[in-house]
């Protein structure tokens, strides 16, 4: 999963780079905890490489929750271990603690407690499926009662849109789905896929899908199909049907781009286009990485990223992927943001 990181290299920060000492092109700053501060909620992952101490005392002022602090990960400056410090399973620090570590033939620390215990916690499963998990206090209550060695029913409401997609991938995980007309009966514990069901009980967590958003940049006279076969390649990156895509979105400078009408048509979902203004701010915001090529030919430096976040935020699925005439990017967004 493509993500905003930060890496933070000892009294200095830098934007990704993997080396122990800054390097040509990076972005430094003069202190670390104004660093953090002013990035803190701008990414999805922050890579410290120091003392865990150290990276503890920058952060502790600005975490808010589970559900919206950024994975945060620490080194050390030998890369011996990689340790998952922050929101382990909704911000995905677990996984980004395993991929660098084998990426480095690191030791991955992890100390979450159900992947101590090899057990499926149901908000990493969330992270996985694009769903986010609510109300936060039922997370702990349902991993709790997973380590004690209760059970825990998975239901997916015949609501959902992409119904079949979830119940297919619980199974691939060997996790059995139950019956949706036991789902309001069931007094034990329980996770639902559900957009709307609401009725909630101790022990019963919601998984809610979240909106996946294509920011797309093109060159000139692409094609409908083109730009599908684009966007089929890149929801199947992040392990998710074309389907689950409900909204596209590119530069007002694309505008009169008839693949791009004829796309958002045969998906049956909204296309936006947004002025280079509100572009540059997004592309501002978030820090974005910008082509000097593309801002010279339409005037800003970054299209399908900057517009698959323009929307509103959210969480980068998959960073900018090129293909032959086609750029993409995806991001989960929360649909009460």
């Amino acid at each position: 999963m493509a993500r905003r990181v930060q890496l933070a290299l000892g009294g200095q920060a830098a934007l990704f780079v993997s080396s122990r000492h800054p390097v040509e092109g990076a972005q430094t700053f003069g202190r670390l905890r104004a660093a953090v501060q002013e990035n803190f909620a701008r990414y999805d992952a922050l890579v410290f490489i120091m003392a865990a101490g150290i990276a503890v005392r920058s952060i502790a002022p600005h975490l808010v929750s589970k559900l919206q602090d950024p994975a945060v990960v620490v080194l050390d400056e030998q890369g011996r271990h990689v340790i998952s410090l922050l929101s382990g399973h909704v911000g995905g620090a677990n996984d980004l603690t395993r991929e660098l570590a084998a990426s480095l033939g690191a030791e991955p620390v992890i100390t979450t407690a159900t992947d101590v215990e090899g057990i499926v916690a149901p908000d990493a499963l969330a992270t996985a499926l694009g769903l986010f998990p609510e109300p936060p206090e039922a997370i702990r209550t349902v991993n709790s009662a997973l380590l004690r060695g209760e059970h825990l029913s998975y239901y997916v409401d015949p609501s959902c849109a992409l119904r079949g997609f979830y119940r297919e991938a619980l199974v691939r995980r060997g996790i059995p789905v139950g019956e949706e007309t036991k789902m309001q009966r069931d007094a034990g514990l329980q996770a639902i896929i559900s957009p709307t069901f609401r009725e909630n009980r101790p022990g019963r967590l919601f998984l809610r899908p979240m909106e996946l958003r294509a920011g797309v940049g093109c060159r000139r006279g692409v094609s409908q199909d083109e730009i599908l076969e684009a966007l089929r390649e890149a929801s199947a990156r992040i392990g998710m049907p074309l389907r689950a895509i409900c909204s596209l979105s590119s530069t007002a400078f694309k505008r009169g781009e008839r693949g791009l009408h004829e796309a958002a048509a045969a998906l049956g979902i909204p296309l936006a286009f947004y002025e280079n203004g509100q572009l540059q701010a997004v592309i501002r915001r978030y820090n974005l990485e910008e082509s000097d090529f593309v801002r010279k030919t339409i005037g800003i430096g970054n299209v399908c990223e900057a517009a698959a976040l323009a929307a509103g935020g959210g969480r980068m699925a998959l960073g900018k992927t090129r293909f032959e005439r086609v750029t993409v990017a995806l991001v989960w967004q929360n649909k009460e943001q």
